[in-house]
């Protein structure tokens, strides 16, 4: 009879704690799509401020609007944390051209993140590979002297685009340094995205210590393949690469944190962001303007609704994600140093498309919890929680307790913007971003709550 009893309580407690949990959800969906302002916020970032790589001007306006926007929600406490990043200029001059006996054709090229300049312009002939190890097994008298092309595509087959995109990575990032050893003078990259388009996709390149720095460029997936062709017809193409671009010394600027205290335990965090600084072109909308935005959005609506949470609640808005990580690495370490506890951190950095779950780098326990709580995001149509990627900014964070949750979204479309002048706030739906906030809004409630780090 006592078990019976026992049961009975069991089950309406947990029907109770359901039913609370779906209410509280629905308020939050309903703050947002309602009310939302992330949307307002990102067209301000994007066209107030505009392109913030670290290090520029740009991204201390960033980082001063990130402070003024928070402030402006009166949260609890507003602040920067100073985080060292390298100042890299792009400079004016991009010029990439070819030329041979049947054609001539210039494009419209982008300097790898973190390329040397040319000084003057090279002049060179172009080599073609389709990776790197083609271009190990060359002889050096085939490179030497030459501009190596990359023309190397993501892979369609994939569906998983981050996969595709991690399985072109090397061209860019190592690309230069394995065509320096081979003795060429330059680089040119296709670019990594699956569009069809003339939209050239930059991205930081990794020089090897003890190898020579060439001046390296991308071109876009149509001009890639008009050079192709164009190689097809004369191999030997006579080109044109000049670059203005410019590394100086590391400068100091930082995160920028915003928080809401916890009522019980407020020495334990929860955190939620995405990275403040962008490529020097476009307007680093989807990567990471809606990151970061909707990470403000959270704080936004747990406060509008009148929720306190049991622990603090922090916004972080990284500095330089796309140049080493550094706003990352220094955030992990001030936490260490400051023996903080953090139980878990949730990170968007897959664009501002339609949300589909989150992926969790975390143990078994928070993987049950996170599973049994698909079917209060059912009505909102999520339905991915797997373990996965979360984010590079939390990455840092790892270890035995912490779970680290990245936004699961609908990523078809991401690399067609992601580091281009094609990433704008304008290519950003406002409906798919504030349904991102309300999800990351949704699950930062149920862990305050419901929290199993242990």
């Amino acid at each position: 009879m006592k078990k019976s009893i026992l049961f009975i309580f069991l089950s309406f407690s947990i029907g109770m704690s359901a039913q609370t949990d779906s209410a509280m959800i629905a308020s939050i969906y309903q703050e947002a799509l309602v009310n939302g302002e992330c949307y307002e916020n990102l067209r301000v970032l994007c066209k107030d401020v505009g392109n913030r790589i670290a290090g520029s001007k740009n991204a201390e306006r960033a980082m001063e609007w990130g402070v003024r926007v928070m402030k402006g929600y009166a949260l609890d406490s507003v602040y920067t944390m100073p985080v060292e990043v390298p100042h890299w200029e792009r400079g004016k001059k991009e010029v990439g051209c070819y030329a041979s006996k049947k054609s001539n054709e210039c494009f419209d090229i982008v300097a790898l993140g973190g390329s040397v300049g040319t000084d003057n312009a090279i002049n060179a002939y172009v080599i073609e590979v389709k990776s790197i190890q083609q271009l190990r097994d060359l002889p050096e008298e085939k490179v030497k002297g030459k501009i190596v092309f990359f023309n190397k595509a993501m892979d369609p087959m994939l569906i998983n685009t981050g996969a595709a995109y991690g399985g072109a990575y090397d061209i860019r990032s190592d690309g230069p340094s394995e065509a320096a050893k081979k003795g060429a003078v330059g680089c040119l990259i296709r670019s990594l995205t699956l569009a069809d388009d003339k939209f050239a996709h930059t991205g930081g390149t990794q020089y090897q210590d003890g190898v020579t720095k060439i001046p390296a460029a991308a071109l876009s997936s149509v001009d890639a393949r008009l050079l192709s062709q164009a190689l097809v017809k004369d191999n030997e193409l006579l080109f044109t690469l000049h670059l203005t671009c410019k590394l100086f010394p590391r400068v100091m600027q930082g995160n920028v944190i915003g928080e809401i205290r916890g009522s019980v335990h407020p020495e334990k965090v929860i955190v939620v962001g995405g990275h403040l600084d962008s490529w020097d072109v476009g307007e680093g909308a989807h990567d990471d303007g809606t990151g970061v935005t909707q990470s403000i959005e959270v704080l936004r609506i747990l406060k509008t609704i009148g929720y306190k949470p049991k622990y603090t609640i922090r916004a972080v808005l990284f500095m330089n994600e796309e140049f080493g990580n550094d706003g990352g690495e220094t955030y992990a370490r001030v936490v260490k140093e400051m023996n903080e506890e953090h139980i878990a951190a949730i990170e968007s950095d897959g664009g501002g498309l339609t949300p589909q779950g989150f992926n969790l780098q975390g143990n078994e326990k928070q993987l049950a919890q996170l599973q049994s709580w698909a079917p209060l995001f059912e009505p909102y149509q999520l339905f991915r929680f797997k373990p996965g990627w979360s984010g590079v900014d939390i990455g840092p964070l790892k270890n035995d307790t912490i779970g680290l949750y990245g936004l699961s979204v609908d990523s078809q479309r991401y690399f067609d913007f992601h580091h281009s002048n094609n990433d704008i706030f304008e290519n950003v739906n406002k409906r798919e971003h504030t349904l991102g906030a309300a999800a990351m809004a949704g699950l930062v409630y149920l862990i305050d709550q419901h929290e199993t780090s242990k």
